[in-house]
């Protein structure tokens, strides 16, 4: 993991400060999007706090990248404000903004340098050429490309070229950083090496931060919130630990990551705790917090690294017999679909250094505790 240090702008302060200042808060409230009879955001609000990096996620057309082009001001919204340091920008023109972007193309000049392409903002803003060269310089070594200056970018792998774009938003210090689906065009490995340098980076810069992805892992590796969005809806905003353990409702708890939805008919107070009762008549006992005041719940989930499988499960108050029907070897891990006697179906997850995956065809027990298991709203 690299270390980048911070760095510091005009008189000592970071890039996405003002000297003196804090970095730029973003108030989002009531915003909504509509093309002719089609509502693609609707109703949306949401706060972050300077310095901190908020990702909408969700599915295509899920109104996450329309949000991300009001706030830039490429498109009108129909209703709403959005505010950078308590301002209302809603009227102003892209360019007065003090915004960043990082687009998912990177949209680089062909015919520019790596010094070029990041000098371009500070020559439209008319910054003097010596300073310019002072940021310019900065912002390469930033993200790890000093030496690179002279090179086009069909010289330059996927990464760095994203880099490139990434110092280009952030030479001229803006006061909000927007990324629309930035790892998009990378490979999985070189994905997952940039989420971790592109979160350094940010939080290093302390500036304040929205990202667009649909890429689930991408979002909770560099959040400090996330918003999940359907059909131009918030469904849920939180610490990405928050919404993965405790999702809102069946869409949150489906799309980010992997859940077994148990739909349950009847839900019943025994002592201390509550059993709730599938519709193939599977009883599983849920403590009082899990259930989320949701006595009346239909949809109770389970995830998949939560459950036990074998002998591990004999001693759990949630304990099943199960058939394995597949099982899929991934390496780190081992993915079972088992179904119970009574037809519920359960993906389970183990660790794939425990010994030889289980073979399909085999009788297990499966299990888990009382609060692995969550009523959320249907």
């Amino acid at each position: 993991m690299v270390h980048i240090p911070p760095q510091a702008g005009p008189a000592g302060a970071a890039p996405g400060q003002r000297p003196g200042g804090q970095a730029a808060s973003l108030d989002v409230e009531h915003l909504e999007k509509v093309y002719g009879r089609t509502r693609v955001v609707s109703d949306l609000g949401f706060s972050l706090r300077g310095g901190e990096l908020l990702t909408l996620l969700g599915p295509s057309g899920s109104g996450k990248t329309t949000t991300m082009r009001m706030i830039a001001g490429f498109e009108e919204p129909t209703r709403g404000d959005v505010r950078i340091g308590g301002v209302s920008v809603v009227e102003r023109e892209v360019h007065k903004r003090d915004i960043g972007v990082v687009f998912q193309q990177y949209a680089l000049f062909p015919h520019l340098t790596v010094f070029g392409n990041v000098a371009y903002p500070l020559q439209m803003r008319r910054i003097a050429k010596a300073e310019i060269a002072r940021r310019v310089e900065a912002a390469v070594a930033m993200v790890r490309l000093g030496g690179f200056e002279g090179r086009l970018p069909r010289e330059l792998s996927g990464g760095q070229q994203q880099r490139v774009a990434l110092a280009r938003a952030i030479v001229f210090e803006p006061r909000l950083l927007l990324m629309d689906e930035p790892m998009g065009a990378l490979d999985k490995r070189l994905r997952e090496l940039m989420q971790v340098e592109v979160r350094q980076l940010q939080r290093a810069l302390g500036i304040t931060t929205v990202s667009v992805t649909h890429d689930q892992v991408e979002a909770l590796v560099m959040s400090d919130l996330i918003a999940v969005l359907d059909g131009g809806v918030l469904q849920q905003l939180g610490p990405p630990l928050d919404v993965y353990q405790r999702p809102a409702n069946r869409f949150v708890a489906d799309f980010l990551g992997e859940s077994n939805l148990v739909e349950v008919t009847a839900v019943r107070r025994d002592g201390e705790s509550w059993i709730a009762t599938s519709r193939r008549g599977l009883s599983t006992r849920m403590d009082a917090q899990a259930l989320q005041g949701r006595e009346t719940a239909s949809l109770v989930v389970v995830r998949p690294e939560n459950i036990c499988v074998g002998e591990a499960a004999l001693d759990l108050p949630n304990c099943y017999l199960a058939e394995i029907r597949e099982t899929l070897y991934v390496g780190d891990l081992v993915k079972y679909r088992c179904v119970t006697e009574g037809g519920d179906e359960f993906v389970v997850k183990s660790l794939g250094a425990t010994g030889a995956p289980l073979p399909p065809g085999r009788t297990v027990s499966i299990g888990w505790r009382p609060e692995h298991c969550l009523a959320v709203a249907p």
